[in-house]
């Protein structure tokens, strides 16, 4: 059968994908309910802020938004020239999503651009989901991949990402039954945003194989900052499904929205090679979900070209090859977004 990958521009062969980012943010307001009246502040960060805000020093709320074309675009173009070539951007419902902006950006940037669908946690749903059933949100997301997302006539090629708290909630459940009806309907890959319990990964892979999901096209983002234990670790990725670290560049151990420590690159690095080693290498994704102003380039961050410039390197250095970082940033990506056409 043949299939494409489904970009905010149109559709492409798998084979046309560059190296990929499969978890980032380019248009987006990830404050929680509860910020949006604090004002903005931190929104044009002062150099000499820059790491309070990173810290917690600092309560910046407009460093949670992602907007201005001309900024994003000129990060993108920094991007290319660092050699990536395609984003994954999983601004889904409750993020304010903006399918038009991305498409913009694409043509601007000559970026590759896939947009998710679907609805982020709970407390950023729309207060009107509360009574929606699985079938209604089932048909908004084949729709979003079929004919356009969020009002919008730009289509969706992935599903996600899915949010999930700790403890799940019946809404969120109602929400991934839902995905799971799209993703056998449209053949689209789903992405999962856990909650951050060290429990909750496995409980969703088993949700979803209860469902009837194929877990070789489900990712669960965000390990880095969930599981911190192999055994964890291994039991997931022994369920074939997606296990992505993508919160490199995040380098402080300081993290806002959990009491953990924090892991630096070099220490996903060494939780890849072991997975890696026990022959998990077309299950590992890697990216940066890059969510806040602080980490653009602009801004003093590492911006979305720091996997190319420093990650590779060093993944190169600490005895992966040339072949199996092709696999996590070219290849499983290529599969996953591959839609039947």
């Amino acid at each position: 059968m043949n299939s494409v990958v489904r970009t905010v521009l149109g559709d492409i062969a798998p084979g046309d994908l560059g190296p990929t980012l499969m978890h980032e943010h380019l248009l987006c307001d990830i404050r929680p309910p509860d910020w949006h009246g604090d004002g903005c502040c931190g929104y044009d960060i002062l150099i000499d802020e820059r790491f309070a805000i990173d810290y917690g020093e600092v309560h910046a709320p407009g460093n949670l938004i992602l907007d201005g074309i001309d900024l994003i675009a000129g990060e993108l173009e920094r991007f290319r020239a660092d050699g990536g070539a395609a984003i994954v951007e999983l601004s889904c419902g409750g993020l304010h999503p903006d399918p038009v902006g991305l498409a913009e950006l694409a043509r601007r940037s000559g970026v590759q651009i896939v947009m998710g669908c679907g609805w982020y946690v709970d407390e950023y749903q729309d207060s009107a989901n509360a009574g929606r059933n699985i079938e209604s949100f089932a048909a908004e997301m084949i729709a979003a991949i079929r004919e356009g997302a969020f009002g919008t006539g730009v289509r969706a090629g992935i599903i996600g990402e899915i949010g999930c708290q700790a403890p799940w909630t019946d809404l969120e459940k109602r929400v991934m039954a839902a995905a799971v009806i799209a993703m056998q309907e449209t053949g689209a890959a789903l992405a999962v945003h856990p909650g951050r319990d060290a429990d909750q990964p496995q409980e969703i892979a088993g949700f979803l194989r209860g469902h009837g999901a194929d877990l070789t096209r489900v990712v669960i983002s965000h390990i880095d900052r969930t599981i911190f234990d192999d055994e964890r670790l291994f039991r997931l990725a022994d369920t074939g499904i997606g296990v992505e670290f993508d919160l490199f560049g995040m380098e402080t151990t300081y993290y806002k929205w959990a009491d953990i420590d924090m892991p630096n690159d070099g220490v996903r690095v060494a939780a890849l090679r072991r997975l890696r080693d026990r022959g998990h290498i077309d299950q590992l994704l890697i990216s940066q979900d890059i969510c806040y102003r602080s980490r653009l380039l602009r801004y003093g961050g590492h911006g979305y070209g720091h996997l190319f410039r420093n990650v590779v390197p060093l993944l190169l250095r600490r005895g992966f090859c040339q072949e199996e970082v092709d696999r996590m940033l070219l290849e499983t990506p290529r599969r996953l977004l591959a839609l039947p056409q």
